[in-house]
């Protein structure tokens, strides 16, 4: 199998093709590429196929083998791969998502790629939409677990987002799993500490649902930002500082633009017999 390692961030991803749909359990596989021990090891699996809807397809499978709808960091790995493969000629690439069609502008100089800027769509505070159980949107809600009092803001940012504003040294990023698997939400929740540094920067530490602590997410500092503009402490267009870099995030008419970088690492074969 010919792969490719990507990183966005230090969000890590392998790049595998699959036009024909030869691959089955791709849960399976998934499992088997990113183990970091036995396998190549990424935090997920970013599949190419063919789509009717746009002009080409992606499917997620984070590292625990569970599937994704959406993934920012890996959007814009996928897009940098597809626009360097010529599999779409033009610099504004429509990906098929879980999450619906997402468009990918790419900036050129000289005929390379130097950048990506992916428009993520809408989102959503229903409880409904994300899901969660809960009667109303859960906005600054005191949520009691692990022996401790978190304050959460949750919503719907291509997948399910929870937000817990404070200084980042007061929470230990492992802390996101005991809130992820918190019976409120049924399907489970990405989990983000967000400390505000100004309004106009924030920094964000992500617990994945899926994969665990990551360098960053970039559907979690989209929620993040979404959710500080929402609660009042910051404008509609921030820098989010993650572990591993920085993204640029503006709401704009109700719609969220993430730039970031998107670099590949290597290229290689894996055998799987």
């Amino acid at each position: 199998m010919n792969f490719t390692k990507m990183q966005g961030t230090g969000n890590d991803f392998i790049v595998i093709e699959d036009l024909e749909e030869k691959y089955n359990d791709l849960g399976v596989l998934s499992k088997k590429l990113c183990d970091r021990h036995y396998g190549i090891g990424a935090d997920g699996i970013l599949v190419v196929r063919k789509s009717t809807i746009a002009d080409i397809q992606m499917i997620i499978i984070n590292a625990d083998g569970s599937y994704a709808s959406m993934c920012g960091n890996g959007i814009r790995c996928f897009a940098k791969y597809i626009f360097e493969k010529k599999y779409v000629l033009s610099e504004n690439i429509k990906i098929e998502t879980g999450d619906g069609v997402k468009l990918a502008s790419i900036c050129v100089c000289d005929g390379e790629f130097k950048g990506v800027t992916i428009n993520m769509g809408k989102y959503n505070f229903n409880p409904i939409s994300i899901p969660a159980l809960s009667s109303s949107e859960i906005i600054n809600k005191k949520l009691d677990t692990n022996n401790k009092d978190y304050y959460i803001t949750s919503l719907l940012m291509g997948v399910p987002h929870t937000i817990v504003f404070g200084k980042l040294e007061d929470y230990e990023v492992c802390e996101g799993k005991v809130i992820e698997n918190n019976s409120l939400f049924p399907q489970k929740t990405n989990v983000n500490f967000c400390e505000i540094v100004d309004k106009n920067r924030i920094r964000v530490k992500t617990w994945e649902r899926g994969a665990g602590p990551t360098l960053a997410c970039g559907t979690g500092s989209c929620a993040a930002v979404v959710a500080a503009n929402r609660l009042g402490y910051t404008e509609g267009k921030v820098e989010v500082q993650v572990p591993g870099g920085i993204l640029n995030i503006e709401i704009i008419k109700g719609e969220v633009l993430m730039e970031g970088p998107a670099e590949t690492v290597f290229k290689g074969q894996f055998l799987t017999t």
